[in-house]
């Protein structure tokens, strides 16, 4: 059984992670697919790609934040 403390730092380098990786993912669709769209389509890209990383940080940090059984 994970204590809470442990669940908090495995959880702080998960959300790390994930948010790195994220990033690249972001990134690399970026430059593969959008280079040359027009503003708005980059606007609308730009919008969801800089809030879509909160899903799984959300799900981490619910994780991290449970109570140890005692």
């Amino acid at each position: 059984m994970m204590t809470q403390s442990t669940r908090k730092l495995l959880g702080t380098v998960l959300t790390l992670l994930s948010i790195v990786a994220y990033a690249w993912l972001a990134t690399a669709l970026y430059t593969q697919f959008l280079t040359g769209a027009s503003s708005w389509l980059l606007l609308l890209y730009f919008a969801v790609a800089g809030l879509l990383w909160v899903v799984p940080a959300m799900f981490i940090i619910r994780w991290m934040a449970k109570p140890d059984h005692q």
